[in-house]
């Protein structure tokens, strides 16, 4: 026992040996620990925000969407009052229910777009109206002020919606171009007059605004289809007339846009009442929408184009270009050939594109799903990048788009099709 003591007093514990000092490269390892634990708390503490502030996006766009969805529910219940519940809609409404199943595919590809690419700048604000609101696409990669489209939907003055615009933003993203879908209030959150002032202020907002977003605000074209045509070329028309009579151009001037391109419009309103009436679009809810019978005139940029006093505010008008579908059932393309003649008459700078066999959709939408080439899409690229080799060029280098939705559920889309 003693010689066992002997031995542990010659050699104490570890934890009460003299542990001797250390040099100063020995300590480095220890002092550099906490440093390398604070960067990781940095990384982590900077992963958590960045996870938070996705969140917070993620909860605000949700919220968004639910208050947009109640809206669209609630104005859709009061619209369905005004229409009654007829042989015609319920046809309608069906055949809207089969188009839309068939050309799935290629919406659910769109969506995904829509909701999932950083090319999408969603609901920028661009008034205090309700649904005053802008989708911008973005060009991918580009350097210095891309040409802008402002673009304004259809949706028969009832249904239209900035999302309308998706795949055409898409595509003209591709080729170089900035987009701006504008949304504006529809029937029966709003009538005519409501809607044109809305594209009025969303236009106005693009030609002050557009840069910060990589927009020249030197080449700005306003683009609309359909019913979104009439709203644009309505926008159009009277701001020019205001611009002659009072000279105002506080907001924005005619002069500020390039052209404007008009897909399936209908421009004069007198024409279409009874054609609307017997496809399903009632004569009392048209007039509702348009402000009564005495406002289809001054709805009607065809009829006040004829008017003698407004003849020196036609000059102002920007280089109008049509196109329209020879077998368009839902506006007869003798609406695009009657404008031309108007403001051929009048001195205006104004084309006609017209595209046989196509109907009211296939410009806009079968076309751009087919894949492939797409003729009037080349011709807005060509007209506006003409003044501009160097993305002339870019916009021929772009792959051909690729078909989003199979030939024949294209054709059984078209024949069902409700437009």
């Amino acid at each position: 026992m003693e010689a066992e003591f002997r031995a542990r007093a010659a050699c104490p514990p570890a934890k009460e040996r003299e542990t001797p000092p250390s040099s100063p490269a020995a300590a480095s390892p220890a002092e550099d620990a906490p440093l390398l634990l604070g960067d990781g708390v940095v990384r982590r503490r900077a992963m958590r925000e960045r996870f938070a502030e996705r969140s917070v996006s993620f909860r605000r766009d949700v919220g968004h969407a639910a208050a947009e969805t109640f809206l669209l529910t609630r104005l859709t219940f009061t619209l369905l009052r005004y229409l009654g519940i007829g042989y015609k809609w319920i046809r309608q409404f069906l055949a809207l229910c089969c188009y839309a199943l068939l050309l799935m595919p290629g919406f659910i590809q769109v969506l995904y777009y829509y909701f999932f690419s950083s090319q999408v700048l969603r609901s920028v604000v661009y008034g205090e109206q309700p649904r005053n609101r802008l989708d911008l696409y973005i060009p991918a990669g580009s350097t210095g002020l891309k040409p802008v489209v402002a673009f304004v939907t259809g949706g028969a003055w009832t249904i239209g919606y900035k999302g309308w615009g998706a795949l055409l933003g898409r595509r003209l993203a591709e080729r170089g171009i900035l987009v701006a879908c504008l949304d504006y209030r529809n029937f029966p959150q709003g009538t005519i007059g409501d809607m044109v002032e809305d594209v009025s202020q969303g236009i106005s907002f693009v030609c002050n605004n557009i840069a910060r977003y990589g927009g020249d605000p030197e080449r700005i074209y306003l683009v609309g289809q359909s019913a979104g045509a009439h709203i644009a070329a309505c926008t159009l028309v009277k701001r020019a007339i205001k611009e002659c009579g009072e000279g105002d151009t506080s907001n924005w001037s005619v002069g500020q846009l390039k052209a404007f391109f008009g897909i399936s419009g209908g421009y004069n309103l007198l024409n279409l009442v009874d054609h609307f009436h017997k496809r399903g679009l009632y004569r009392s809810l048209f007039l509702s929408i348009m402000e009564g019978e005495e406002s289809l005139r001054k709805f009607s940029p065809q009829v006040l184009v004829k008017d003698v006093a407004v003849r020196s505010a036609v000059s102002l008008l920007p280089h109008i270009i049509l196109f329209h579908g020879t077998s368009d059932c839902s506006i007869p393309h003798a609406e695009s050939e009657a404008f031309l003649d108007t403001l051929q008459q009048r001195g205006a700078k104004v084309d006609l594109f017209l595209y046989q066999g196509k109907t009211h959709t296939d410009l806009f939408l079968q076309d751009p799903l087919r894949g492939g080439r797409d003729k009037m899409l080349e011709e807005i690229v060509a007209m506006i990048h003409k003044d501009d080799p160097s993305e002339s060029t870019q916009a021929i280098d772009v792959p051909v788009a690729r078909r989003l939705v199979p030939e024949f559920m294209l054709k059984l889309a078209g024949r069902v099709s409700p437009f």
